[in-house]
């Protein structure tokens, strides 16, 4: 894409079509000319000098939040059972579904 490329270039309706969405003229010149400012900022970011900036995927560094995978002691299965409304060879039993 050329940095110097306009936005008349940008066909609202086209994008639409891609988007499979039916505009009336009244939402495509509402929404041309929301595209237009949105990409009025995009060219104002591509002014910008960030020669010296390190890209980065996210805003802000990210850690790994899982904790450790470690066994750990659970239910026991009476207690599960006991409170399943209907059960069968040891398992919750449920209404079949497909015909």
């Amino acid at each position: 894409m050329n940095n110097q490329q306009s936005t008349e270039h940008i066909d609202v309706r086209y994008v639409a079509h891609l988007a499979r969405m039916n505009l009336d003229d009244s939402e495509a010149a509402v929404l041309q000319g929301q595209l237009e400012h949105i990409l009025d900022y995009v060219q104002r970011i591509r002014e910008l000098d960030v020669s010296g900036i390190e890209p980065t995927s996210h805003a802000r560094p990210l850690t790994n939040v899982f904790r450790e995978d470690a066994v750990r002691p659970g239910l026991e299965h009476e207690t599960v059972m006991a409170n399943a409304p209907k059960a069968g060879n040891g398992l919750f039993a449920v209404p079949q579904i497909i015909e």
